[in-house]
């Protein structure tokens, strides 16, 4: 990192040269909320997957800024005038809208806190920073809230083409090495616009008619990314191993036992682990500050500990994910029935007692660790979400199936549901009847 008189240059691989300014903007970059995402990874369990996949929501957030101010400046150019205030509020959300991610990203997300999910963080954060800050931020909240009388602006990091997609789908596409993942951001910024031009509260952000085929790449480039990086099945065999240790220790928590070997994980995720913290106590302190403490080291930090305690399950499943040993996931094309689950089950159950993991009075129990079910489901283009907008040459705006090649957009509209199931790699379950080939 290099430093001039009015910026500091931040060299990034995906965006070249980012450019902060030395405003507040830098001083958030240096705050402990935002240093706190350099120790946690972009793509949670994705880096076990891919081997090149080590980048952060650090990463994100700079490369999302540096999108926001390449297009405040080509919208300016355009027509649309933001004032200074406006700009560095833009940036400041730009950088901040992830701020309340936790450990593993969206892996853990909906695991340690009850109706929870990270904007409701960054909401928090973003209050208390402004608060810190002497009311600085207070643009950049309206325009998180949507409230500020521009909504342009919380369109450009919060819709269906926004800097924040712009920006992951480049980064992990470069990261994990999936070329189909590559998106020409620029391409949809020099088209992108807003209508009507004086971006008044009537204003939204649209894509000019010549920039049809970037969006529609864009969003082709998004479900492939979902399936092949995103949802991949290893990745989902990550998350559900993961989630599979941290339910064994809340079984360990909620039989109220507090054995010494699992107190020897990290403070803050025991925290959690320990309460059943709601989002309505996020604002407190005591949660706000264990959730600032916790990120990806405190977890493997655990694992790492609880993997020498006298708990076999335990210790096994701590042991398969430290040294990537997973569980398999297989897609299904069906939700199995309620006796086929409970056959499958008895299976597991039935392997966990001959491998001498557990005793049969606890082998049901402990099954639920080794054997779940889930749906991986995704859409590319939601058309219940604020639609993108076409900007036609005659100055009419449409809706984007209105313009592109309808066949291509509907493929890409509704979700795309796989039911799966993640079991023991030596467990021969039956899945004839249910198994997606």
């Amino acid at each position: 990192m290099s430093s001039n008189q009015r910026f500091k240059l931040f060299s990034d691989p995906v965006h070249g040269f980012i450019s902060v300014p030395k405003t507040v903007i830098m001083a958030l970059i240096q705050t402990p909320e935002v240093q706190r995402l350099r120790r946690i990874r972009q793509l949670g369990v994705g880096h076990l997957v891919f081997p090149g996949a080590e980048h952060t929501r650090f990463n994100h957030a700079l490369g999302a800024m540096a999108l926001m101010q390449d297009a405040l400046a080509n919208l300016s150019e355009k027509g649309t005038p933001v004032s200074p205030d406006e700009q560095t509020a833009a940036l400041a959300l730009a950088l901040l809208h992830d701020v309340g991610h936790g450990a593993f990203s969206h892996t853990l997300e909906h695991q340690l806190i009850e109706d929870f999910s990270h904007e409701d963080m960054s909401r928090v954060l973003l209050t208390d920073l402004n608060e810190r800050m002497d009311g600085t931020l207070e643009t950049a909240l309206d325009m998180f809230d949507d409230t500020y009388h521009r909504p342009f602006f919380h369109q450009l990091v919060s819709s269906q083409l926004d800097m924040d997609r712009l920006d992951y789908l480049r980064r992990d596409s470069f990261y994990t090495g999936v070329a189909e993942g590559e998106v020409g951001a620029q391409r949809l910024l020099k088209t992108m616009r807003v209508h009507p031009l004086s971006g008044g509260s009537d204003a939204e952000v649209m894509i000019e008619a010549k920039g049809i085929y970037a969006v529609e790449n864009f969003l082709i480039s998004r479900r492939l990314m979902y399936w092949q990086v995103y949802l991949h099945k290893t990745v989902l065999a990550g998350d559900e191993l993961l989630r599979g240790i941290l339910q064994r220790a809340q079984v360990h928590l909620e039989a109220g036992a507090s054995p010494d070997w699992l107190r020897r994980g990290s403070h803050a995720l025991l925290f959690f682990l320990d309460h059943n913290v709601h989002v309505d106590e996020i604002e407190t302190p005591e949660v706000r500050n264990h959730y600032l403490q916790l990120d990806d080291t405190d977890v493997l930090f655990s694992l790492k500990q609880w993997m020498q305690g006298p708990d076999p399950v335990m210790a096994d499943l701590c042991h398969r994910f430290i040294n990537r040993v997973f569980l398999r996931v297989r897609f299904l094309s069906q939700r199995p029935s309620e006796a086929r689950r409970a056959a499958w089950r008895t299976e597991v159950a039935d392997w966990l007692v001959d491998e001498g993991l557990v005793a049969r009075s606890e082998a049901e129990a402990a099954a639920r660790h080794y054997l779940t079910l889930n749906v991986s489901r995704h859409t590319a283009y939601d058309d219940n979400e604020e639609l993108i907008g076409i900007l036609g040459r005659d100055g009419t705006a449409r809706e984007l199936s209105e313009m592109a090649d309808t066949t291509t957009i509907s493929d890409l509209t509704g979700f795309v549901e796989k039911p799966y199931v993640c079991f023991p790699k030596p467990v021969d379950l039956d899945l004839a009847p249910v198994l997606d080939d």
